[in-house]
């Protein structure tokens, strides 16, 4: 009878052991925070300017978190920082700011573009200080809300509108900062790229995005790359440098697909 009874207990204390033990192995799952990597990179809408340098010093991103407040950033870290020439960013041109950086999945809601105080632009060969309170202090908030699936990698493209972004403040003569930047992934957004002939005419390629114009100039070598385009068709506008002698051009039914690249053929002027 001591023996069954022993037994007995044995079986149940083993019994007890291995239920807390799988309940512990459960616990510990559910509590592992699911990932996502994500790319973020910088180009230029471009601007009637010589120059435009921006002095880049932090990218943050707040994720799972659609409050107004400064509460649940993250800085991403092992950036690129350094001072750029948004003007440069043509032709496929950008600026690796971070790279394969991990962050929770769920939905990243913004991301924050932090400015130093070394910003400049150059107008008719002569420099000016770029004034950029907002950029120095909260950084530049810009709205994503996009979906992070767990274990993907996403490639997000922050275009710089140089055009919007410089304000000439009243009579004082100073030269203000007011970035106005558009942020599109990559996997759902398609690419146009192409180039033109001749290569040494500075153009504009340009396209609408329901109401935004989205453009482009050709690089010296006269290629040109437009990013962060929802599928769809598109008339693309060639505006070659008025002084070059040849005329404004449009391309009819340009077809993008997300998440690949339309590749045109060499443009020939006219």
């Amino acid at each position: 009878m001591n023996s069954i009874r022993f037994k007995s207990l044995l079986f149940l204390t083993l019994f007890s052991l291995t239920f807390f033990d799988c309940s512990d192995d459960n616990n510990s799952s559910s509590n592992t925070q699911e990932t996502s990597n994500i790319t973020v990179k910088l180009v230029d809408n471009p601007g009637d300017y010589d120059h435009v340098y921006v002095d880049v010093v932090d990218v943050m991103v707040k994720v799972n978190d659609d409050s107004e407040d400064d509460q649940g950033w993250q800085s991403l870290e092992a950036i690129n920082t350094g001072i750029y020439d948004l003007l440069q960013l043509t032709g496929g041109v950008n600026v690796l700011l971070a790279d394969d950086y991990e962050i929770p999945s769920g939905t990243l809601n913004q991301i924050r573009l932090i400015l130093g105080d070394d910003n400049t632009i150059v107008i008719d060969g002569e420099t000016f200080a770029l004034e950029t309170p907002s950029a120095e202090q909260s950084g530049l908030k810009i709205q994503v809300n996009e979906t992070l699936e767990p274990n993907f990698e996403y490639t997000f493209w922050l275009d710089f509108d140089v055009c919007q972004s410089i304000v000439v403040a009243g009579n004082s003569g100073n030269i203000i900062l007011k970035p106005v930047i558009r942020a599109t992934a990559e996997a759902s957004t398609g690419i146009i790229s192409g180039s033109i002939s001749p290569s040494d005419v500075q153009t504009q390629i340009s396209v609408l995005v329901d109401t935004d114009m989205v453009s482009t100039y050709t690089d010296e070598n006269g290629n040109f790359t437009l990013i962060g385009l929802p599928s769809g068709s598109y008339e693309v506008t060639i505006t070659p440098d008025p002084e070059s002698g040849f005329i404004e051009t449009t391309l009819e039914d340009i077809v993008v697909v997300e998440g690949q690249t339309t590749i045109l053929e060499t443009i020939e002027l006219q």
